[in-house]
């Protein structure tokens, strides 16, 4: 089954999020193709990282939910909130977004 976890950052949050990402990218490569799609959110400027977005699968709301809070991202306290909600990937082509 698929996830969708949005995590939003804290505001003002930028510097942890930059001093704990290579951990998080580590975190997130650990898990191989269990981790569909992942990245950040952006201002709208598309200058400033304000949150994550990733689609994870997981046999269960429970497993999704260890795998958000072992994050390295939530375990430093970035997140202002995270919602896990069960999700249906229905269209895609495959090919990256710029």
């Amino acid at each position: 089954m698929l996830f969708a976890l949005v995590c939003l950052d804290k505001p003002h949050s930028l510097a942890l999020r930059l001093a704990t990402r290579d951990a998080h990218v580590a975190y997130i490569k650990s898990h191989g193709t269990r981790v569909r799609i992942a990245g950040p959110f952006t201002d709208d400027a598309d200058e400033t990282l304000i949150g994550s977005l990733i689609v994870l699968e997981a046999a269960d709301r429970k497993e999704a939910q260890a795998f958000a809070d072992n994050d390295p991202y939530a375990q430093a306290g970035l997140f202002e909130a995270t919602t896990i909600t069960p999700w249906r990937w229905t269209i895609a082509d495959g090919a990256p977004r710029a």
